[in-house]
């Protein structure tokens, strides 16, 4: 039985410190399924505490201690797979085998891929006269979103455990359950008390309060780059670290001389993959104009097969978009691009034909796009692809980088030496050639208003060290 009215705080399930709860919907059905309890101050100020307290014991384990801990958590959570690909299923809309596979999937990825890194990292470097040491930087405030939680939630927890940090965590109120059954993992594997702390909550009130928390030393936070602005806002007079992954506009540069089909039905699948609710999603596809018919009938063709239906029923491409008010931001986008003079493709406003109920989007292609269009410089975080003519490959890559987002880019070329000398030119903390998907020992993360710091293998732990210098180690 999940604990949904309860935090998991110092080893144990307890009441919040004034009850107070909002219910958690079903996106595919709009009825509210069961409440989840919602924090406050007081609640961070008790995490908070017993968090400072295991520092002082868990920052002095070994490696070697880590390296069972992570171990014995991955091994109690391949058996809890098929508990958060259902929760996160009937919470964001993920159609299930998607979720058990890709959502639950990532989870377990970077837990794995954390562990490769803390067996091999290298936590003291001797210099001439001086060794540097690297430490846990301390107790840890982590914000996660609904989108991908077990891969958000993961990539932060694994790092910070095997660097000896002790956290907080606030989940997502949209995407509880998974949290939960997270925490229900941590606790069987042996998790020491203190060290793993969870409180659900809304950003305003447990977000604000971990953010200018002063004993809390650092923030990762991953969400919309509003919210990102206001989180190192609160937590600049502490000056603790802030590591953000904000949002995306990702441009998908498609040169003359790529397999045009290849390309353009990769990228379109790409988009419409978990309802277009990435952030890294490729948004914006940039092609040669001349092309442009071309690439809209492909995208079309794309379009027209990906199913927009119950995340459990027979032949799902996609499940609804997370909540109501997600489902009337991007209506109003795709009305936007209506009326901006943008040529509608595919799908359009409205729910998929033969759907009464559910925040579900129709697979929506938009060609002739303007870059200065609203639903070419907006995020629009749904089922929704802007298709941008450009005349050559330098107006290309000036569109690809007119954005004040830079978390990924996309290039496709006839050549890998071509996609390669494109790639190098596009601002993004990560860029995809030729369609290979990302590396999870590779760092993750965004140029501008798409963040800073970096999440995933080797980087990601980084993030959760401290570096100390020490003169005269050696010394007789």
């Amino acid at each position: 039985m999940v604990n949904r009215l309860q935090f998991y705080i110092d080893g144990a399930w307890v009441d919040p410190v004034v009850k107070k709860s909002t219910p958690v919907v079903n996106p595919a059905t709009e009825e509210a399924m069961y409440e989840v309890a919602l924090g406050s101050k007081a609640d961070v100020d008790k995490a908070v505490a017993a968090a400072k307290r295991a520092f002082e014991t868990f920052s002095q384990t070994s490696r070697e201690e880590r390296v069972a801990l992570l171990e014995k958590i991955i091994a109690v959570y391949k058996g809890r797979m098929k508990d958060i690909g259902a929760a996160v299923s009937d919470e964001m809309g993920a159609p299930l085998p998607m979720a058990e596979k890709l959502q639950a999937g990532a989870g377990l990825g970077h837990l794995m891929s954390t562990l490769d890194v803390l067996k091999k990292y290298e936590f003291e470097e001797t210099l001439p006269a001086s060794v540097v040491v690297r430490e846990p930087v301390g107790v840890v405030g982590m914000i996660t979103p609904w989108n991908w939680p077990l891969n958000q939630i993961a990539c932060k927890v694994a790092p910070a455990l095997a660097a000896g940090c002790t956290m907080i965590l606030k989940p997502s109120e949209f995407t509880p359950t998974s949290a939960l059954i997270f925490a229900e993992i941590l606790h069987e594997a042996g998790v020491p008390k203190g060290v793993f702390n969870l409180i659900n909550g809304l950003g305003p009130e447990v977000g604000a309060a971990m953010s200018e928390h002063p004993d809390i030393d650092m923030i990762s936070f991953t969400g919309s780059t509003r919210a990102g602005i206001d989180v190192a806002k609160r937590a600049a007079p502490t000056v603790k670290r802030v590591s953000q992954e904000l949002g995306g506009k990702s441009p998908n540069v498609i040169l003359e001389g790529a397999d045009l089909i290849k390309a353009v039905t990769g990228g379109v699948m790409h988009m419409f993959n978990n309802s277009g609710q990435s952030c890294n999603a490729p948004s914006r596809m940039i092609v040669p104009a001349a092309r442009m018919k071309e690439v809209a009938a492909i995208a079309k063709g794309v379009a027209d097969k990906t199913k927009a239906g119950d995340p459990r029923g027979e032949g799902t491409t996609i499940g609804p978009v997370v909540n109501r008010g997600q489902w009337d931001k991007i209506q109003a986008l795709i009305n936007k691009g209506i009326e901006e003079g943008a040529t509608l493709v595919a799908g359009g406003p409205g729910l998929p034909e033969g759907v009464n109920k559910g925040f579900y989007v129709r697979p929506t292609v938009f060609a002739d796009v303007k870059p200065e269009m609203t639903i070419s410089r907006e995020e629009i975080f749904g089922p929704v692809l802007v298709i941008i003519g450009a005349q050559d490959e330098s107006e290309a890559v000036k569109i690809a980088n007119d954005t004040p987002y830079g978390l990924a880019g996309y290039v496709s070329a006839g050549t890998i030496e071509k996609a390669r000398e494109v790639g190098r030119k596009i601002r993004a903390g990560n860029v995809n050639l030729q369609g290979v998907p990302n590396d999870r020992t590779a760092p993750f993360g965004g140029y501008k208003q798409s963040g800073n710091g970096r999440e995933w293998g080797r980087f990601g732990l980084e993030e959760y060290l401290e570096v100390k210098a020490v003169a005269g180690y050696n010394a007789a």
